[in-house]
């Protein structure tokens, strides 16, 4: 069996996974998204935590038994790198944090989507400001339940960023957090966000370290880092052909930002 269970992951946060065999998920040959389906009982996390992909359905547990998962058919990558530099290491490294942040010029009524952020970096926005909504999409199951276990209050979607449910839309604030990630082209992720994000949008791409560090990534991490990030012109002009214009653009060694926001 392929399991996630591994020595290396992040499971300080999930002590209920371990121990209990009884499966609360399981493979279905016929299956359909478990979009109402509760998953991970016992850290609270509820019908916001959900795949269109996945191979997964829900099956009710014994009244009594105590629901756990069956890991078997999900392959979980290897995303501890995310947060290998906590923002309290350095405070360059915390300094630029707080610049990604700020960029987004985040409101009480701000709804906020992050995709495939560190916990670290999630932390951050919540420590830092108050919003409305904030929805946290990840590939890692490990990652969101995490963060599930933390922030009660926090939705989590795993998927991908292009599949995002229009439910929670329209968006005021995105963060791509860590876009050589996603294995899409990016006139695929501005056509989604042209349809989730409100007109005065803010889009921020972005990484703390810049794009030295995400070369020195692709090298170490190729089943995850799959893209670079993208040059002025080339993310100019696909935002431009979605009524996406460039507010802000920053590419220096170890520090990468784009801010745009959405033509009214």
């Amino acid at each position: 069996m392929n399991s996630i269970l591994s020595p290396s992951s992040s499971l300080s946060c999930l002590p209920s996974l371990h121990p209990n065999p009884t499966p609360l998920l399981q493979s279905q040959p016929n299956h359909k998204p478990f979009s109402h389906s509760p998953l991970f009982s016992p850290l609270s996390i509820q019908s916001h935590f959900t795949s269109p992909k996945s191979s997964i359905s829900a099956v009710t547990p014994t009244e009594g038994s105590v629901p756990v998962i069956n890991f078997e058919d999900f392959p979980e990558k290897d995303w501890s790198f995310l947060d290998a530099e906590d923002i309290t290491s350095t405070e360059i490294y915390k300094q630029n944090t707080d610049r990604i942040i700020s960029s987004a010029k985040i409101e009480e009524q701000s709804n906020i989507l992050i995709s495939t952020g560190s916990e670290g970096f999630i932390d951050r926005v919540i420590d830092t400001h108050s919003f409305k909504q904030l929805l946290v999409v990840h590939d890692s199951l490990f990652v969101l339940a995490c963060i599930k276990e933390k922030y009660d209050k926090v939705k989590c979607w795993q998927g991908e960023v292009i599949f995002v449910p229009e439910k929670w839309a329209p968006f005021d604030v995105v963060f791509l957090y860590f876009l050589p990630a996603l294995p899409f082209e990016l006139t695929q992720i501005f056509q989604t966000l042209s349809k989730v994000c409100s007109p005065g949008v803010r889009v921020v791409i972005s990484h703390p370290k810049g794009r030295e560090m995400v070369e020195k990534q692709k090298v170490e991490y190729p089943d995850v880092v799959v893209a670079d990030l993208p040059e002025k012109a080339t993310l100019e002009s696909v935002a431009s052909e979605h009524s996406f214009m460039m507010v802000e653009f920053i590419d220096e060694p170890e520090f990468y930002l784009a801010v745009l926001t959405h033509k009214n």
